[in-house]
């Protein structure tokens, strides 16, 4: 790695943070006046539990390509199930080598990952539980999807072993980071419930509006800068573009997220007759989402198209979950990374092209490959991992916390004290 190319790549990684940052104030702007605090402090936390057992654990599950794993050998081909790493980084050199900046790099980014489910548990998901839950997304299902993708492991190898075009990518954590922390809010959702008073009697969802629309609007901002700095590290780090594409990646990631808002922005307006403001940021965070599967693969028509879509699926998305499956999301986490990062995976298939002139034949298959893994695989282990936990330390505050609110119940203080907090009439039913 050049000298050049060592700045650029450590620049991009000091972005990755605004991502987190914009994730958790959008989760906290999503959610009641009353829990506020109590949900960045859990952001807070997510973090600092996924920077630390990735450090302990992490790595060595997910190691980084070229290095030492187990592998299984299956007719005659050798299929990379997971990294033979030592525990707490031990075997790094840290001289700016590749692997070195991958481990600083994905510790921020595996904090990404466990952002994401705590916008579909908002309101009513124990501090405890969190950190718990993030230490097992952290210590095993991450890492290990992380690994079979970016590490060298067996969806990387589709290619190689059965010319499945360049074997499934992700140059930006469509699926390693959003798909699966994605389908682990599924997980939380489904078991701790919605929030008390969403469903009445009649099956139908009541309006539980968030109570910041511009903290979310600003996320948005945020999130821009760190998903730029997500998709060119991670593209420049795992699959040796060259410094200059940066650009191309700089260029589709604006475009996937803004045409994916201004599509949801034109949905709500020609149904709801103005738009919404939480479905629009909903919508750019997911065009972002989608953005990360190639954004350094794609031209920039083909990531407008992929945002518009994006847009359109958030939105329609977010409405059958809670309407339809009853599934209470108060942040759109399902919707935004799963789906749209699902997406994106599918749409990489379709538009990616690859600058050595590889072969691309095959290549939806390999990325219909990558999302049934996650969808088959991921999804089951995440919800029996999160299913056990709450049978250990049940993930979910008493109705008396739901009704005091989660800053009271669990913290003591609210976050805002000079304002008057608004109780819900609905909230004893």
């Amino acid at each position: 790695m050049t000298e050049s190319t060592l700045t650029l790549c450590v620049l991009l990684i000091l972005l990755v943070p605004f991502a987190g940052a914009g994730i958790a104030l959008i989760n906290t702007g999503l959610g009641r006046s009353r829990s506020a605090a109590h949900s960045m402090l859990a952001a807070l936390c997510a973090i600092g539990v996924a920077a630390s057992v990735y450090f302990v654990s992490g790595f060595a599950v997910q190691g980084f390509a070229g290095r030492a794993s187990h592998d299984l050998i299956l007719s005659g081909k050798a299929w990379n199930l997971v990294a033979a790493e030592p525990f707490f980084f031990r075997g790094l050199d840290w001289n700016g080598s590749p692997a070195s900046l991958a481990a600083w790099l994905q510790m921020f980014v595996v904090g990404i990952a466990a952002l994401i489910p705590l916008g579909a548990g908002s309101d009513r998901w124990r501090l405890g539980a969190i950190c718990w839950s993030t230490a097992l997304l952290s210590g095993l299902t991450y890492p290990l999807f992380a690994h079979w993708v970016w590490s060298g492991g067996w969806l990387a190898q589709l290619g190689a072993n059965y010319g499945m075009g360049h074997g499934f990518i992700d140059a930006g954590g469509a699926g390693s980071v959003h798909a699966v922390g994605g389908l682990t809010a599924l997980s939380i959702a489904w078991l701790i419930g919605p929030r008390r008073g969403k469903y009445g009697h009649d099956g139908m969802p009541s309006a539980m509006p968030g109570h910041n629309a511009v903290l979310v609007l600003f996320a948005c901002l945020l999130a821009l800068l760190g998903w730029i700095g997500l998709n060119g590290s991670i593209a420049l780090l795992v699959y040796g573009i060259a410094p200059g594409r940066v650009v191309l990646v700089g260029i589709n990631t604006m475009l996937s997220g803004t045409l994916a808002a201004l599509a949801a922005a034109a949905i709500t307006r020609f149904r709801f007759g103005r738009p919404d403001a939480s479905l629009c940021a909903n919508g750019w965070v997911g065009g972002l989402v989608a953005s990360s599967a190639a954004s350094a693969f794609v031209s920039p028509a083909a990531a407008a198209i992929v945002g518009l879509i994006a847009g359109v699926l958030v939105i329609f998305s977010v409405e059958w979950l809670d309407l339809h499956l009853g599934v209470d999301d108060p942040g759109g986490a399902i919707s935004v990374h799963a789906v749209a990062g699902i997406w994106g995976l599918l749409a990489a298939g379709l538009f990616a092209r690859f600058p050595d002139g590889g072969p691309a034949e095959g290549q939806w298959l390999a990325q219909l490959v990558g999302v049934a893994t996650l969808i088959g695989f991921v999804l089951p282990i995440t919800y029996g991992l999160n299913w056990i936990l709450n049978r250990l330390h049940p993930h979910r505050v008493p109705a008396e916390g739901e009704r005091q609110g989660m800053d009271l119940y669990e913290l003591g203080a609210g976050a805002y004290p000079e304002f008057v907090t608004h109780y819900d009439e609905f909230a004893n039913r």
